[in-house]
């Protein structure tokens, strides 16, 4: 039987080394490519996955491995690390603090147990399944904000690359709706910062029209331990085969399901010019 808690110091390592290679980037301007439209990867990137993937593949070499930039090592369905070597990097390349490096073990598709280190603020989170969240070994709590005009939402990054035209529709839909309700609106560029600070209490609610592993695993797992509901666009549990990622408080999870499947049935409605 897996118990997640006992690799939890193996992620611990892994994390803490890579976060050591990102205080280390190099002067600006960092050196950075194209990896699609409007989608950029560094070097430090590379670099970052391929020494954290060896590092694990020595420590726990029956576990598979996907990474952002490299994909897979030994993948199975069943057991494996997820790796987003800095979820962030256009913020990271323009030198800005706000990035992450996020790992998460995910079994049977669900993640069970996370870590994730802001590399510029001196904050590592990590959460096992049913063993709580803790930032810097200090347990975590979300806010219990119960009204979305006391909130603070954060939204994910607009979409770009083939069908973004398509996809923005909802994102713009859901970010008029919610900036005509919320406190205030924010847009950090980094997914697995947002679930982290909303487990910290710094944020009342994430969402993330999207859906991708290595950018809210270590994330979900947090959140859920920090007291979170994370569910998908439709109101279910989330898991690595849901469309998005909603994630808030018990008692404004409903609410923010609500307003996103509002604005998507207003983003379906055909579009004149």
């Amino acid at each position: 039987m897996l118990n997640p808690g006992s690799l939890l110091p193996v992620a611990l390592e892994a994390v803490s080394l890579a976060g050591k290679e990102v205080r280390a980037r190099p002067s600006h301007p960092i050196a950075a490519h194209s990896k699609g439209d409007r989608d950029l990867v560094s070097a430090i990137d590379l670099a970052v996955e391929r020494h954290a993937r060896e590092f694990l593949r020595r420590r726990t070499p029956e576990i598979g491995f996907l990474g952002e930039e490299e994909g897979t090592l030994g993948r199975s369905p069943d057991l494996f690390w997820v790796l987003d070597p800095i979820d962030g990097t256009v913020n990271f390349v323009r030198g800005l603090p706000l990035c992450a490096v996020a790992l998460a073990l995910v079994h049977e598709r669900k993640p069970v147990m996370g870590v994730i280190d802001l590399p510029f603020f001196g904050s590592r989170y990590s959460a096992v399944v049913d063993e709580g969240a803790h930032l810097n070994g200090t347990r975590v709590r979300v806010r219990s904000t119960d009204s979305l005009a006391n909130a603070v939402v954060a939204l994910g990054d607009f979409a770009v690359g083939t069908g973004s035209e398509t996809k923005n529709r909802l994102r713009f839909e859901v970010a008029a709706q919610v900036a005509a309700v919320a406190m205030r609106v924010r847009m950090l560029g980094s997914a697995a910062m947002d679930l982290a600070w909303l487990a910290e209490g710094l944020l009342d609610a994430s969402i993330v029209l999207s859906n991708k592993p290595w950018d809210v695993a270590a994330g979900v797992v947090i959140a859920r331990e920090a007291g979170a509901r994370v569910v998908d666009i439709d109101g279910s549990d989330h898991d690595l085969s849901s469309s998005a990622t909603l994630a808030a408080p018990p008692a404004l999870i409903d609410d923010r399901v609500e307003l996103v499947q509002r604005s998507a049935d207003v983003a379906r409605r055909p579009h004149l010019l």
